[in-house]
């Protein structure tokens, strides 16, 4: 049977290059004869049926746009029975015959729900801290980085100028991957991250003592979310060593603004292969990068995957910044 109606959205976080995604997916599957309908608010818009037909020119000038126009949402509600009932209804009055859904962890469990009770879904992942485990990138991962070394770069003119210490936090829960790059590109002194238990006098103080000694004045520290107590750690640095610390927590600002060109070029890929497949009638996929290429998965195969951290890049660093 022909693939006629596809429903598309974006649940969790937030991500620069979703409306890239938005756009190559669109365009594509329109032009192959399918209808799609923009799913607002992510899986509450899916429960709830808030949702309007796309076309070319609803998605025109928006590819150099942050966030998603569709809007996004976390649905408690989507992670209950009734809640996935009441969305498979939105998805049969509709007459849709499959789903895009671009997002997280989250969003991926939300895939494998549906997947579940028989909706035909494709997946796209999305998210700054890079941390869906079966795909080595996401998008936003590379504008989220590029719009912390721009922060950076400018608090390290103060820092410089001063000599002073600064901690840093930067996004990242359970993954260190945003705050390993980052404190490679802006030369931190330390860079802690959730997935490696760090020792305070020997991860940061002995190595800010070590480069204060052959000459350095300056220190920057990245620390991801995950580790928590930046504000302490900047507190006991100061104790420890008498530098004017001062701590800087970048917060959301790392998720927005206009997508970087790999972003823009990455999800521009992702959402047309997303619409071959359900051409195709490959359902059920989960799409990712793999050594540089766009590749799929089951959806229920990348569940089971541990997010693999890059303990060489991160012994380099160390052994770079003194």
């Amino acid at each position: 049977m022909r693939l006629k109606t596809v429903g598309l959205l974006t649940s969790g976080g937030d991500a620069p290059g979703m409306n890239a995604a938005i756009r190559s997916f669109t365009r594509y599957a329109v032009t192959q004869g399918i209808r799609v309908f923009g799913i607002k608010r992510g899986y509450v818009g899916l429960r709830t049926a808030d949702m309007y037909e796309m076309n070319l020119r609803t998605v025109s000038d928006i590819l150099h746009r942050g966030g998603t126009i569709l809007y996004s949402s976390r649905d408690p509600e989507f992670q209950t029975e009734e809640g996935i009932q009441n969305a498979l209804k939105t998805y049969n009055e509709s007459n849709l015959d499959a789903l895009v859904i671009i997002g997280g962890n989250g969003s991926l469990k939300g895939v494998k729900a549906l997947k579940d009770k028989g909706v035909k879904c494709i997946f796209i992942p999305a998210t700054i801290d890079n941390d869906v485990s079966y795909t080595d990138y996401s998008i936003g991962f590379d504008t989220a980085m590029n719009t912390a070394l721009e922060m950076i770069d400018k608090i390290r003119d103060t820092t410089r100028s001063h000599e002073k210490c600064s901690v840093v936090e930067v996004m990242g829960r359970k993954c260190g991957d945003l705050a390993l790059n980052i404190g490679i590109g802006v030369g931190a002194t330390s860079i802690l991250v959730p997935e490696i238990t760090y020792d305070f006098e020997k991860d940061i103080i002995s190595r800010i003592k070590y480069t204060q000694n052959i000459g350095k004045r300056h220190f920057i520290i990245v620390i991801a979310e995950g580790c928590e107590k930046s504000l302490e750690i900047s507190k006991k640095i100061e104790e420890k060593t008498g530098i004017t610390t001062r701590c800087t927590i970048l917060g959301h600002v790392q998720r927005g603004g206009s997508p970087t060109l790999r972003d823009r070029v990455i999800a521009s890929g992702m959402g047309y292969y997303a619409a071959q497949l359900l051409i195709d009638k490959n359902f059920n996929r989960a799409i990712a990068i793999a050594c540089d290429k766009i590749i799929d998965y089951d959806v229920d195969s990348t569940l089971t995957v541990k997010k693999k951290f890059n303990l060489k890049l991160y012994k380099e660093a160390l052994n770079i910044s003194i």
